[in-house]
């Protein structure tokens, strides 16, 4: 190129300027009650209970309910399948059966989308934070502004009304 030429437009002098991004504000969400959850859960943790009871007679003996640590050997495997359900429900449903049936679901903290399964996975194991001080984890729901009880903080999630 001679020296000249391609000017003021080679130097991006009176190049449209790039494009401005526009952040929106997501109006505040209608965030699920204490109670909801508390009742959710409750529903959840019947149905694990009527289904999984037979299914562990059944697998492991009537003989599993005793106190013998040999016994509950299949505790894990039991957890395991357990959390995956839940995981499962979480990602594809945005919600387990307990919180579907009360109308709520979790989102994003952030986007208000579907968060991510790896993060799902994150707040279920920090469910244990929650319960292992006497529940407070899951209290805190009640005085937190935002609805979130500590798995919620820490996963970056929230759990609000299903409006669809």
């Amino acid at each position: 190129m001679a020296r000249g030429e391609g000017g003021a437009a080679a130097r991006g002098e009176g190049a449209a300027p790039p494009p401005r991004v526009r952040l929106v504000a997501l109006p505040k969400p209608d965030y699920a009650t204490f109670w909801q959850r508390a009742v959710a859960l409750l529903i959840d943790w019947l149905i694990v209970a009527v289904i999984a009871m037979p299914i562990i007679v059944v697998a492991f003996g009537a003989d599993y309910f005793s106190l013998d640590p040999l016994r509950r050997s299949g505790d894990l495997v039991i957890a395991l399948a357990v959390g995956g359900l839940i995981v499962g429900f979480w990602r594809y449903c945005g919600a387990t059966p307990g919180k579907l049936a009360v109308g709520i679901k979790i989102v994003d903290a952030h986007t208000r989308g579907a968060p991510s399964t790896g993060r799902f996975v994150i707040r279920l194991l920090c469910y244990l934070l929650s319960a292992a001080p006497f529940y407070l984890g899951f209290l805190w729901a009640v005085i937190d502004r935002r609805k979130q009880a500590w798995h919620d903080k820490i996963a970056g999630t929230i759990v609000i009304q299903d409006t669809d």
